[in-house]
């Protein structure tokens, strides 16, 4: 029987090379479509799917590799003699190697102009069912599903050193690849704007999954987790899109860690909930949380208000802004010690100036593009499973919030409750943040107790906490974060009410003759 190594790559990226050493070590080629081509114009001799077969391509292209002839010969035990009886009987030769890689569904599905038909053409039929077989008897078949991977078997075939080991390996990568490839059309066809098309029915995108896929590729390895002693890698989702940290271009510092990696992702999801007060805005960011928040017309104004609301908690942070870096943000910028900064782009003169500070990482990422798509979701692994939920992108407008006091803000106050609002829901849960129109003045997240979170916002805003306002990322259980606010000076409080003691609260900013918003929606975050 002859030995045949059958050939059918979209990617062709060294498929001529591998080939020409194939048969220098006594393969036939067995190949497809433009793969066949290719290789003929490269003067390798090749012998056609449909001629090997007895069988024609049809339904355009559709129907090619799917015959017994094709799948017999990959999963055919070689030590089975019943297995080889039947191969001599129907005369059919053992496929030796397969070297199969995907139509590219995941780019056609990114691209803007694609069709739902164009897309659904680039689900790959008969080149995973290949796989799955040559995968299957690895043991018989050597499955090639990366360009990666060429190199180094051919070497060791030529060697005869190929292992069960390696082979093993090579069918693992298989069924690692064509699960992400599954998972990913799985998603694209649950998503309401590809439903819409074959149905009417729209309730299938709000509903989950009966199982969860997650696509996700190797970006690159972290020299240890949130821990030295704990090993991380980061991956990067197939559709990141270009706002994205996993999207970021670094143009500078050393490699991002694990630790950085979450605190950027956090600064960049803060300063873009900020896009539509259309301003420049600067966002400092430790430990996940924000340290200090400003707005500006200006970003060196943004720059300035985002310091000087905590000058101590910024030292060692991470800072995101909106505009592209000048000579004159780079150079406040350098007199502190920051891990990273992010920024759509960086003037040359402000790279310069940075340049002198080696270590600190600069990032660019698009900062017009939407950082989140209809559908996203945002998971946390917990013992025994996995939490799965819509990303928090909901923000009420201030033309739906009720006035529960006999005084309503004045339109600054209202300016600085929509900004409070809209930063609040970035701290951790129990969140008080206090703030002005254009400036956080003091943050207090993370803690047991709402009082206790108010108390540390506003000692940290101090004398500025008079005449400012102070948002709750939930409901007051009781009076005393309003009494603590009162005494502090706050004008006015924005919270999402609903606690059966809401009167309590009410009752005690009239007496104070604070104004008090309710907004029917909270922003818890653990």
């Amino acid at each position: 029987m002859a030995r045949y190594a059958l050939v059918s790559v979209f990617d062709k990226t060294g498929v001529v090379e591998l080939c020409q050493r194939l048969v220098e070590l006594g393969y036939g080629i067995l190949s497809t479509g433009g793969t066949a081509t290719h290789l003929r114009n490269a003067g390798l001799a090749v012998k056609d799917v449909e001629e090997h077969t007895g069988f024609p391509e049809m339904l355009d292209g559709r129907v090619k590799t799917l015959h017994p002839r094709i799948h017999a010969g990959l999963l055919a035990l070689r030590n089975h003699p019943q297995h080889q009886e039947s191969l001599r009987q129907h005369q059919i030769d053992p496929i030796d190697l397969v070297v199969v890689n995907l139509y590219p569904f995941t780019d056609t599905v990114s691209r803007q102009d694609a069709t739902f038909e164009e897309c659904i053409e680039m689900i790959d039929i008969g080149g995973p069912s290949m796989l799955r077989a040559a995968a299957k008897n690895f043991h018989g078949c050597i499955p090639l599903v990366d360009p990666a991977d060429y190199k180094w078997v051919l070497d060791k075939l030529a060697e005869d050193s190929l292992t069960a080991t390696d082979r093993q390996k090579l069918a693992a990568k298989v069924f690692a690849v064509t699960a992400a490839y599954d998972g990913f059309v799985a998603d694209y066809l649950l998503r309401a704007e590809h439903t819409a098309v074959v149905s009417d029915d729209k309730s299938i995108s709000s509903e989950f999954p009966m199982q969860f896929h997650y696509v996700a590729i190797s970006k690159q390895s972290l020299r240890y987790g949130e821990n030295p002693h704990q090993a991380a890698h980061f991956y990067r989702d197939l559709q990141a899109s270009p706002a994205s940290i996993a999207a970021a271009q670094q143009l500078q510092g050393k490699e991002l860690s694990y630790n950085n990696i979450q605190d950027a992702d956090a600064a960049i999801q803060i300063l873009r909930g900020l896009d539509d007060l259309q301003t420049a805005a600067v966002v400092a960011v430790k430990h996940m949380n924000p340290c200090g928040i400003g707005l500006g017309e200006t970003l060196e104004e943004a720059y300035a208000r985002a310091y000087e609301a905590d000058p101590v908690s910024i030292f060692g942070g991470i800072v995101a802004l909106n505009r592209v870096v000048n000579r004159s943000v780079a150079e406040k910028m350098a007199e502190l010690f920051l891990e990273i900064i992010i920024a759509p782009d960086f003037t040359s003169e402000a790279l310069a100036v940075l340049a002198r500070k080696k270590n600190v990482r600069l990032l660019t990422v698009d900062m017009l593009k939407p950082l989140h798509q209809p559908g996203d979701v945002t998971f946390r692994r917990v013992s025994g499973g996995l939490l799965v939920q819509e990303v928090d992108t909901f923000v009420s407008s201030p033309k739906t919030w009720r006035v529960v006091t006999h005084r309503a803000p004045s339109e600054e106050e209202w300016r600085a409750l929509q900004f409070a609002w809209r930063t609040v829901r970035y701290v951790k849960s129990n969140a008080i943040v206090v703030a002005n129109a254009f400036q956080t003045l003091g943050i207090g997240p993370g803690q047991t107790n709402r009082v206790g979170a108010a108390e540390i916002a506003l000692r940290q805003a101090g004398s500025r906490a008079v005449g400012a306002v102070l948002a709750s990322d939930a409901f007051f259980p009781m009076r005393d974060t309003v009494d603590a606010a009162a005494s502090a000076g706050i004008a006015a409080i924005v919270q999402p009410g609903g606690s059966i003691r809401d009167a309590e609260s009410v009752e005690a900013a009239n007496e104070k003759q604070i104004a008090m918003v309710f907004t029917g929606e909270r922003h818890f975050l653990h």
